[in-house]
């Protein structure tokens, strides 16, 4: 029996995935297409399609997520604005080189090999952040935020947390990240995050709620920029959503109740996990070596679990110490 063209399996698993995904979303300020889009490379769907269905499920889980952190008080607006902006002008160029790429017959492999890079260099550069020291952290990652913000070039803005930086510098971060979030079909948060935290000095909870609400809107114009080429999955788009909706609001929740680091920590796994597994899809593929093509599976899904469940464990340790006194440690190692 199928639904929508989906069998019930395959729904299930879906529907299942999203739920994972929306907790990792709410958590994390990410759409979630930075393992959706990799998910569906590694179970056979055409880039073209993967990176369409992507944003189109950054967008519809990204409304849940942006009202639930704005509860929270979690949100720059002036940032959100200033990034939204720059970012839509960037997804139009990204879109333009996958197609022209898919033209050429090579967008498959050039758009698998950037994920693995992105996503294992940021990653690493996250979990050595996280597992350093606090003092170390914060004068590394200060260095950097407070050479940005001695740089004045106008206009000047002042953003939530006391961040005084140019808006020229915002601008251009976003269109840069733009371009490649149309390239390889994610909202952009799993390099907006760190560029906010690290590169503007944005404190980690703002961060997680600017880049949703920044998500709401540039996942909007990506998602529909690539449904008017026919290259979104719209059964699969729909399961997804249907499980997000509620693993969002949880994540969001988890937000309030867990330690910056730890946040860093969960993070930089996730990326990890999604670098390897598009990193053994290709190697499987390449050398018809049918393990490999299962470890990518196993990575995607497995690391979605394990770190959704770690999110709700600690949060639900931390509203445990809170009541009792005693604190639920959990590593990130």
């Amino acid at each position: 029996m199928a639904i929508l063209g989906l069998s019930l399996t395959m729904l299930a698993v879906f529907v299942g995935f999203g739920l994972l995904v929306g907790i990792l979303f709410g958590f994390f300020g990410m759409g979630g297409s930075f393992l959706v889009t990799p998910a569906l490379l590694v179970m056979g769907y055409p880039s073209t399609v993967a990176v369409g269905s992507g944003l189109a499920f950054v967008f519809g889980t990204s409304v849940i997520g942006a009202l639930r952190h704005r509860d929270h008080g979690q949100v720059d607006y002036k940032l959100a604005a200033i990034m939204t902006v720059a970012m839509t002008l960037g997804i139009e160029v990204g879109k333009r080189v996958v197609f022209f790429l898919e033209a050429t017959g090579m967008a498959d492999l050039i758009i698998s090999v950037a994920y693995i890079g992105l996503l294992a260099v940021v990653g690493l550069f996250t979990l050595r952040d996280a597992r350093s020291s606090a003092d170390d952290s914060e004068s590394e990652a200060g260095d950097l935020a407070d050479r940005v913000q001695s740089i004045h070039i106008p206009p000047m803005v002042t953003l939530r947390g006391d961040v005084h930086v140019s808006g020229t510098i915002v601008f251009a971060v976003g269109l840069a990240i733009g371009v490649l979030s149309g390239f390889l079909g994610v909202g952009g948060g799993f390099l907006l995050m760190p560029a906010m935290m690290y590169g503007l000095g944005v404190p980690a909870a703002i961060a997680v709620g600017t880049d949703i609400l920044q998500i709401t809107i540039s996942g909007a114009f990506g998602a529909f920029v690539y449904a008017q080429s026919g290259a979104v999955a719209l059964p699969v788009v729909g399961a997804l959503l249907a499980g997000s909706a509620l693993g969002a609001r949880i994540g969001a929740g988890a937000t309030k109740l867990v330690d910056e680091d730890e946040i860093k920590g969960y993070f930089a796994a996730m990326l990890l996990a999604g670098s390897g597994a598009v990193a053994a899809k290709n190697l499987g593929t390449g050398y018809g070596i049918d393990a490999l093509n299962m470890v990518s599976i196993a990575l995607i899904f497995g690391a979605a679990i394990l770190v959704s469940g770690a999110v709700v464990l600690a949060a639900v340790c931390r509203l445990r110490g809170d009541r009792t006194g005693r604190v639920c440690r959990l590593t990130t190692s």
